[in-house]
């Protein structure tokens, strides 16, 4: 049953339900929440309404007798074979066999627009994902997020949304200035000089590339002595190592001594600072951005924070002259918990810097300034602290805090059958995303990372990832379209053709029941894809086509599509090529929506396997 009719349906109950409410049967202010489902039972017919059971109170009625007044009062419907009222007052609708292949034609006629739906034309929703500090290549958990911000992406343009994705640039702040000393120290390595690297630092290979080509570009142009870079800087932090392996700090600060080192290499730079700043964030974010690209991640915006310097003042301003500012200990907070935070936010320090907080609040009134009428971020879930303060903010600016939802995704742990793969080395660099693409592949990353709620912590098996079997979902869904494939090329290297016309003339042989439930299921996809979107669920996607795939390599089996007379040299029958024909249709079909599921999930659909 395609859309169209299941639309129609709820309309024939909707107008029985006028009928009712004009007989006085039910109240005229009763409001219709009932649902109209699929049937898992073929002896329950193909859809099942409890409107009768969400109805009853309100006629003070049994749901039976009401579901027996409803009947009654439906319009008269071709596409209906037959109602009956089954339990305490379900009403199962049995369709007719044209209205039940009805949803083939729409797959064939649609073809890859097939589930695609305009019901939320004309909105525009920011989807802000990924987001990670530029002072690094992307690890493992990152491309979690990456996975489920494209993914969630396509399914909301796939139901009408105008989507913007959106990379938040990280690119100011404390956390560069600790990137741009940290090369400045390992160009003064390359060049000779014996620096003692701060263990606050990056310590990272790629960092000392990024010395090595400003060494070839400028020779020892901005070569200081380390002596001149660490004078008067406070002492590292010391540790002793216990004798359970842990550290325990003994003397020193580490964020003063970075801090120091900062100030110092500033001093010494002047402008040439700004030269080891953007050559680190240049050659970081050219790493991110070829790597999502190559994991088929794509965004519109990439944006920068220090494009909102300008922004922060203002937003500040608002939000004194609305009174949700005050000084405390020379410091500037804001009132957060007059809107449900656990604690005041401090906006500006003492020593007169605004803090990242302000820098959020700043970047968020821009996004609804830009005209989003819904904004998404995609966050790690170390960040479920966050969410209330952003929200605070967003409503003392009279901004709906509801029209920003913040949808956090758990940590990734990578196994190697039974055995846990250590998440980073004892320099303390990560196993990375193109670490894992290079070994998995790009679907298999991309699909177990979507395949479990982004609240769910997801245990990544490499080795089944790379498995050919049904154990492997990724391979078995993408088998199932392959499958499809390789009997079209049999039947073509037999010298027969599909005949889509006398396989819709021949349908109704489709009459089994594992027929029955895969025509079923197809007509569901666009339900599937409504329902994934709007819940910020691509995992309801990833469920759906391992059904669908599992349901039709069941169907293969059991079911020969090309006769058996080809390979025999035999001439088929009429009877033999009639099922063959219907059944290439439902095949066909079936491969039509299983590639149109995998690619709003990114991921491809093989020909062959």
């Amino acid at each position: 049953m395609s859309q169209a009719q299941i639309d129609t349906l709820a309309t024939l109950f909707a107008q029985a339900i006028q009928t009712l409410q004009t007989e006085g049967a039910l109240p005229a202010d009763w409001q219709n929440n009932s649902q109209i489902t699929r049937t898992k039972d073929a002896s329950h017919g193909d859809f099942a309404s409890n409107i009768a059971l969400t109805a009853a109170k309100a006629a003070k009625t049994n749901p039976r007798q009401l579901a027996e007044k409803i009947v009654n009062a439906l319009p008269e419907n071709q596409d209906i074979r037959q109602i009956e009222i089954a339990g305490p007052g379900f009403i199962n609708v049995f369709l007719n066999s044209d209205a039940k292949f009805a949803v083939l034609e729409d797959i064939f006629s649609l073809q890859d627009r097939f589930g695609l739906s305009d019901q939320f034309d004309g909105q525009k929703i920011q989807v802000e994902f990924v987001s990670a500090n530029p002072t690094s290549s992307l690890h493992v958990g990152h491309g979690r997020g990456a996975a489920f911000g494209m993914s969630l992406s396509n399914l909301l343009e796939a139901v009408g949304y105008e989507v913007t994705r959106e990379y938040y640039v990280n690119d100011a702040g404390r956390q560069m200035d600790i990137l741009a000393t940290s090369t400045y120290l390992r160009y003064l390595e390359v060049n000779g000089e014996q620096v003692t690297f701060p263990s606050n630092a990056y310590k990272g290979n790629y960092v000392r590339d990024i010395a090595e080509t400003l060494k070839t570009q400028h020779g020892a142009s901005y070569v200081h002595s380390f002596e001149q870079v660490a004078k008067g800087v406070p002492q590292d932090a010391q540790f002793d190592i216990k004798a359970d392996g842990e550290k325990e700090l003994v003397s020193g600060d580490k964020e003063a001594h970075i801090d120091g080192l900062i100030a110092n290499s500033k001093s010494l730079l002047g402008n040439g600072y700004e030269l080891f700043l953007n050559a680190a964030l240049s050659s970081i974010l050219a790493d991110i951005k070829d790597d999502l690209n190559e994991f088929g991640v794509r965004y519109e915006c990439w944006f920068s924070e220090r494009s909102i310097d300008n922004e922060i003042e203002p937003v500040l301003q608002i939000l004194d002259e609305k009174g949700y500012l005050y000084e405390k200990d020379g410091n500037i907070w804001f009132r957060s918990t007059d809107f449900g935070d656990e604690k005041d936010r401090v906006v500006r320090r003492a020593n007169g810097q605004t803090t990242y907080f302000a820098s959020d609040i700043a970047y968020h009134k821009n996004k609804f300034d830009r005209g989003f009428d819904k904004v998404i971020n995609v966050w790690g879930a170390d960040h479920h602290g966050y969410v209330p303060r952003v929200k605070a903010a967003l409503s003392a600016l009279g901004i709906d805090d509801n029209r920003l939802d913040v949808v956090l995704v758990q940590f990734v742990a990578l196994w190697r059958g039974d055995e846990k793969v250590p998440m980073s080395s004892r320099s303390g660099q990560f196993v990375t995303l193109r670490d894992l693409r290079h070994e998995v592949g790009n679907d298999p990353a991309r699909f177990y990372y979507v395949a479990r709620k982004p609240e769910v912590h997801v245990d990544f098996d490499l080795e089944l990832a790379k498995s050919q079997s049904k154990d492997n979902q990724v391979y078995y869904i993408q088998y199932a379209h392959a499958r499809v494939c390789q009997v079209l090329e049999k039947l073509q290297a037999s010298g027969l053709a599909v005949d889509d016309a006398v396989g819709a003339q021949q349908q109704n042989l489709l009459s089994e029941p594992n027929e029955d439930e895969l025509i079923k299921l197809l007509a569901g996809y666009p339900a599937t894809l409504l329902r994934a979107a709007t819940g910020y669920e691509p995992h309801v996607l990833t469920n759906y086509l391992k059904d669908l795939a599992a349901l039709y390599h069941g169907w293969y089996v059991t079911n020969r599509i090309l006769p058996v007379s080809l390979t025999s040299g035999e001439t088929p029958s009429q009877a033999e090529l009639d099922m063959m024909q219907a059944r290439l249709r439902l095949s066909k079909a079936v491969k039509q929506v299983l590639a149109n599921g995998l690619s709003l999930l990114g991921l491809s659909a093989p020909t062959s396997m």
